[in-house]
């Protein structure tokens, strides 16, 4: 039978961290919230790992991409975010959970994802028990699943709807943030031939998660190169499907993860087309990227971490545009 939720050894407050306006990290305040009861449905975590992503800098600044500027605000609240607590990743110990939760129960170990409700910058969050939720593997650290689903689920999909295939070859724009590192060894994995595009000091890392050529932008232009890919994936808003058309193949793909809203609606070029949107996030991708990270085809990167207490430095690190993988937030001390 499963457990059902008794508020007696629930904490009545916790801590987190709240984002009353847009702005700077200045925005972000550390209080006293009322700790989430889980509904039938749902499950309570105590959260041990967060990730602090480019989406969560996005949310709280505003910055979106050209031509999203009205919809943010109209998904996130107009004045002020909707949704005070950001956080889209956690990873954490199940607190309890719902009378009509199967498969979960206190005491587990879970990765899971809140997307856009948000709400893992906290001492514990509530997910549903149908959104991506999933037993932490033994070996895998508190950190690293944290780091994991922005970045891996991003890619997947893209590589999905691209229906990217063995022998292809694929460019990745910002190959070493968290969706362009999952994005080299994902494609990799499938048999495509990957080119990585970063800065200098990545160079390293990006051929050390499988790329078979690195570009230095600091140096070269991918653009006024000899060269054509299949896939130009862009993780970073750094091109458009226009200035890619001349370096994509026939049937070729580009994929605007983090573009404007032109590229996301733009129209194909003969055989040539452009892919964007926002990312699908389902149970079985977040499975399907464990199965990767314990058979060694994926591994998680993750930049640096961060006591829970320094979440807005965090930020503030993320929005510099420079970090290598994931940024993490330790809310407390982790196995």
């Amino acid at each position: 039978m499963p457990a059902i939720p008794s508020t007696a050894h629930i904490p009545a407050t916790m801590r987190a961290w709240v984002c009353n306006n847009y702005g700077g990290t200045d925005v972000l305040a550390l209080q006293m919230r009322p700790c989430p009861i889980p509904g039938p449905h749902d499950v309570l975590v105590r959260v041990l790992a967060a990730s602090v992503s480019s989406a969560d800098v996005r949310i709280r600044t505003q910055n979106l991409p050209r031509g999203f500027g009205l919809m943010g605000r109209l998904a996130f609240g107009l004045a002020r975010p909707r949704q005070p607590v950001l956080g889209t990743d956690v990873a954490g110990v199940v607190e309890a959970v719902g009378r009509d939760v199967q498969g979960f129960q206190p005491g587990d170990a879970v990765l899971g994802v809140a997307g856009m409700a948000m709400g893992c910058h906290a001492e514990y969050c509530v997910l549903p028990a149908s959104r991506p939720l999933a037993h932490k593997p033994a070996r895998m650290s508190f950190a690293a699943a944290a780091s994991l689903p922005f970045g891996g689920m991003t890619a997947l999909h893209f590589l999905n709807k691209a229906q990217v295939r063995a022998g292809e070859k694929v460019l990745v724009i910002g190959a070493s943030g968290a969706v362009g590192s999952a994005m080299v060894q994902l494609a990799q994995h499938r048999g495509a031939s990957v080119t990585g595009v970063c800065s200098t000091g990545n160079v390293a890392l990006v051929r050390s998660l499988g790329a078979h050529a690195v570009i230095d932008y600091t140096e070269q232009d991918f653009i006024q190169l000899d060269q054509r890919w299949d896939v130009i994936a862009d993780t970073v808003g750094a091109s458009s499907f226009a200035a890619c058309l001349p370096r994509l193949n026939e049937h070729g793909r580009y994929l605007s993860v983090a573009g404007n809203l032109m590229d996301v609606l733009a129209r194909p070029r003969g055989t040539r087309r452009s892919i964007g949107g926002p990312a699908a996030e389902r149970v079985r991708d977040l499975q399907l990227l464990m199965e990767l990270t314990h058979a060694g085809a994926l591994r998680p990167v993750i930049d640096c971490t961060y006591p829970f207490s320094e979440l807005p430095a965090a930020h503030a690190y993320v929005e510099t545009g420079r970090k290598r993988g994931a940024v993490v937030v330790v809310v407390v001390a982790m196995p």
